[in-house]
Order: structure tokens, then C-alpha cells, then sequence
């Protein structure tokens, strides 16, 4: 089963908890436009290398298509058509008009020089120019990607426009448009989700634990705020290991390490943990926060926490959603918990369109109450349909979803 097969599973099981009209099924279940781009860049050594990019449109039909650009040597148009899948799901159920999309090019991105690095971007801008813009398709930083490549994103497609073109593309920064409060958004909505569902379990923030998976742009965020909150932080990871301390880790400091050594590993006063033991501590929070497919029906058994928080896109699989739900842990699903970098992305988008921008605190107050409103309306679903929170972000999505497209008369 590939990734995009599997992404279908909750959503039909949705389908069918709902009801939902076979013609609004059938234009949900596939992409409307998907591009494949041959990118020829001049390397250093003189020679010409061809890449290949893609760019995955899902859906039109709550407004333009919003997702981000990944480098990744393992990029795949399966990959990129699932997440612009999730990106659909992921607006519908933060309340946002636009639909989902997603771009990645094949490449490693660190064996590329500075100038190669900047010729490829530009080079990929070019290829996917037109389906793009700030009323048909909105890039974003992704995985490899950040404010600078946004920067020369931005720069070329307003070459190409003849104009300055910011609401083209979120995730810039701030000095041509990007917004405050953008850098903590994802670990910050992962986060006010997670304290939502604390205060279902009548848990105080001082009284939680947590091991957050991952510790880049969302896994730091999320460990800090969270700490922030008064949680203990346990546990962390990153590609090189996993550290353990039952005391607790100010992030912060963990951070300031990882900037000087390039890991988590041997931060002074940790314990060296597998990825295995840190997915089955004991804690009240698990945040998956780095790649997907990591909790499976072969370790799913041995998760202990009381709530699941996917800051990662995709890292429970099917299997271990039924393992987990018999344990009665909560999942809080990537739709929801993610939702909140574009949430913050919009909130650029709407600042670009007017050439008015808010302060850092009006940022995080806004993004806030949407992500506790999407809880509430996900949560909700989940007790009236008897399903997981999964399966009920699909029902608030599709629901969403399907009213529109019956207004616009697509079915």
C-alpha cells in the first residue's frame, strides 16, 4: 500500500459514517492537477544537472490551493499528491478558503552549494509559474526549505509577474512580507491542541509529561511551548538519537546546544534512549513531530502516553489508529494538530493582501482561538458519530468540504 492509498482509509471511513454523496466522494478522492517539471541547473563544475520537481494541486474548491515546497532526496509524486491531500483536510478543518497542495523537488539539498542551491529554486519557480499565484496556488517552506529560499522563490516569480508579488508565497521573512509569530506556528498549534485535550482529561499542564519526536523547526517549538505551559519535557529526539532525562529538559537550552553541536546527542546530564523507548515512555503527551509512518501496527502496542500529538504529517498509519484507539489513548491527527502553520500562513496572506500587519501578540491571540475552535468542532464530531479524533477531523472536513462544492453545484 502506498502513502496516498493509506492517507484514504479514515477518509473512507468517514465516507461512510456521514453518508457522504458518491459524487462529492468521487472528486475529493483525487487530485485536480498534478505537474511533473524536468529542472536543468548549471552546477559549480561547470557540468548540467536535471532534476525533477513536482507541484500536487488537490483542491479548488473551498478557495486556492495552500501547501509547501519539501527537497528531499526521497520526494515522490505519491508523496506530494497525499499531502496536498492532508492539506485539503488540514484548511477544511481549521476553517481556512483554500484548498490543498504541495510541491517537492528529488534532491538532497546539502550537497548543493549556496549558488546552485539558488539557481534550482528559481529554476523550479519558473517551471510551475503558471498554475501559481496569489489566487490559484500559495507555496510554503517545507521540509528543507525556509524563509531564504522563499525569498528567492518570491523574487523570481515577481520577475516574471513585472510586479511585487509577497501574497504569492507565505513563509518569507519579515522584512518582505513575512509575519510574526510564523517561525512557532505548527509547534504552537500542536501544542494548544494538546492543552485542549488536557483539559478534557481533567490534567493540569503541570501535572503532564511529554516526549516530543523530532527537534526541528516544529519539534523545538513544540517542546518549548509546551514547556512554556509548565509540561515536563522528558524526552527528545532527532535523526541522531533520542536523550532521556526524568527531571525534565528546558528546551531552550537543549536548543542553544543543538545550535553549537548539531545534535541532541550527548546533552549534558541526558540519557541515551533508542527512538523505540522514547515512542513507549510513559508519558501523558507523545509528540511525533519528525517524519511520517513512525507509530505502526509493530509498535503501536507499546505506546504508553495518554494522548498522541501529531506534529508530523502521517506518522500513525492505519493499523496502529485501531491499536491505539482499543488502548484509549487519544490521537490528535495531523489535520487538526499541524493545522496551525497555515493557519499563520493564511494570517500572512490576508497581512500581504493589505499591506497591513499585525503585531506578534494579535497573532498568536487569532491562530489561538482557531485552533481551539477546530478541537471543539472535531471533538464534537468524535462524541456524536462514536468515531476517533481521526475519522472525526475527516467528518468536520468533508462536511465543510461537501457544502461548498453542493453550493457551487459539483455535484
Amino acid at each position: 500500500m502506498n502513502i496516498f492509498e493509506m492517507a484514504k482509509i479514515p477518509l473512507q471511513k468517514a465516507i461512510e459514517t456521514i453518508n457522504l454523496d458518491p459524487g462529492a466522494a468521487a472528486i475529493i478522492a483525487v487530485p485536480e492537477r498534478t505537474l511533473e517539471v524536468s529542472i536543468p541547473v548549471k552546477m559549480d563544475d561547470g557540468s548540467t544537472k536535471v532534476f525533477t520537481g513536482y507541484r500536487s494541486q488537490h483542491s479548488s474548491i473551498l478557495g486556492p490551493a495552500k501547501g509547501g515546497v519539501r527537497y528531499h532526496q526521497n520526494v515522490s509524486l505519491d508523496e506530494v499528491k497525499t499531502l496536498a491531500f492532508w492539506m485539503t483536510c488540514k484548511c477544511a478543518v481549521a476553517g481556512l478558503p483554500y484548498g490543498g497542495g504541495k510541491g517537492g523537488i528529488i534532491v538532497d539539498p546539502s550537497t548543493l552549494s549556496k549558488r546552485e542551491l539558488e539557481a534550482l529554486t528559481r529554476a523550479y519557480i519558473d517551471k510551475i509559474a503558471p498554475i501559481i499565484g496569489e489566487k490559484r496556488d500559495i507555496p510554503a517552506p517545507d521540509m528543507n526549505t525556509n524563509a531564504q529560499i522563499m525569498g528567492w522563490m518570491m523574487d523570481e516569480y515577481s520577475k516574471i509577474t513585472g510586479q511585487f508579488e509577497p501574497g504569492f508565497i507565505t513563509g518569507k521573512a519579515i522584512c518582505v512580507g513575512g509575519s510574526l509569530g510564523r517561525t512557532a506556528a505548527t509547534g504552537r498549534g500542536v501544542v494548544v491542541a494538546a492543552l485542549e485535550a488536557l483539559k478534557l482529561k481533567n490534567i493540569a499542564p503541570a501535572d503532564a509529561t511529554c516526549a516530543v519526536q523530532g527537534f526541528g523547526n516544529v519539534g523545538s517549538w513544540t517542546a518549548k511551548l509546551f514547556y512554556d505551559a509548565g509540561v515536563k519535557i522528558v524526552a527528545l529526539s532527532d535523526v541522531n538519537g533520542a536523550i532521556y532525562n526524568k527531571d525534565g529538559f528546558n528546551p531552550y537550552e537543549v536548543d542553544a546546544f543543538v545550535q553549537k553541536t548539531g545534535s541532541v546527542v550527548n546533552y549534558p546530564g541526558s540519557e541515551a534512549i533508542s527512538n523505540a523507548d522514547l515512542l513507549a515512555m510513559e508519558v501523558t503527551v507523545l509528540a511525533p513531530c519528525a517524519m511520517e509512518l513512525q507509530i505502526t501496527g509493530e509498535n503501536a502496542d507499546a505506546v504508553k502516553a495518554l494522548i498522541v500529538a501529531e506534529g508530523a504529517n502521517g506518522p500513525t498509519t492505519p493499523d496502529a489508529d485501531e491499536i491505539l484507539d482499543k488502548k484509549g489513548i487519544m490521537v490528535i491527527p495531523d489535520i487538526l494538530a499541524n493545522g496551525g502553520g497555515v493557519t499563520v500562513s493564511y494570517f500572512e496572506w490576508v497581512q500581504n493582501l493589505y499591506r497591513y500587519f499585525w503585531s506578534e501578540e494579535e497573532v498568536i491571540e487569532k491562530q489561538t482561538v482557531m485552533m481551539r475552535t477546530a478541537f471543539k468542532n472535531v471533538y464534537e464530531a468524535a462524541q456524536k458519530y462514536n468515531v476517533d479524533m481521526r475519522v472525526a477531523a475527516y467528518i468536520v472536513a468533508l462536511s465543510t468540504l461537501a457544502e461548498a462544492m453542493k453550493i457551487r453545484g459539483m455535484y
